[in-house]
């Protein structure tokens, strides 16, 4: 089937427009198997909550010995879990940074997660960088790592 110049123009013209428009919003509720994605089904659960993550090293930046197990324990009992009496989670795991002299450290390491609602975030805020300055003192480390989120919590 032929079409006049211009009405062919045009057809092509809306087709392509309809797809950019459409495909988008198509794709983002697919997972990469073309079944729908868990996001798309799931309905918006929780309320706005912070998650805040720590992550700890073990190796002295002094040279001295390694924070064992146990010295961590505590410092968690004394120095966080007084400020998040509500609950927290530690993992222990495996870690590498870039040092302040330019050298890649690896070392074990525990990362430490809060969640805390919105309303109490800057309250929480001063406590964490209490927590973080309290360890890097304490244990002769040159920094906490710390990430920040906005998360949906429901308990």
């Amino acid at each position: 089937m032929d079409f006049p110049p211009a009405r062919g123009r045009r057809a092509l013209v809306t087709a392509g427009l309809l797809l950019a428009v459409a495909a988008p919003a198509a794709y983002a509720t697919l997972d990469g198997d073309g079944t729908p994605s868990a996001a798309a089904a799931a309905p918006a659960r929780g309320a706005p909550y912070a998650e805040t993550r720590l992550l700890f090293g073990t190796e002295r930046s002094d040279g001295g010995p390694a924070v064992t197990d146990g010295q961590f324990t505590a410092f968690v009992d004394e120095e966080v879990t007084p400020g998040f009496p509500d609950g927290l989670t530690v993992q222990s795991g495996r870690g590498q940074w870039r040092d302040a002299s330019g050298r890649i450290q690896k070392e074990r390491s525990y990362e430490l997660t809060l969640l805390y609602p919105l309303a109490r975030a800057a309250e929480s805020d001063r406590r964490i960088e209490e927590i973080r300055r309290a360890y890097e003192k304490a244990f002769a480390q040159e920094s906490v790592g710390r990430v920040d989120l906005r998360v949906g919590a429901d308990f």
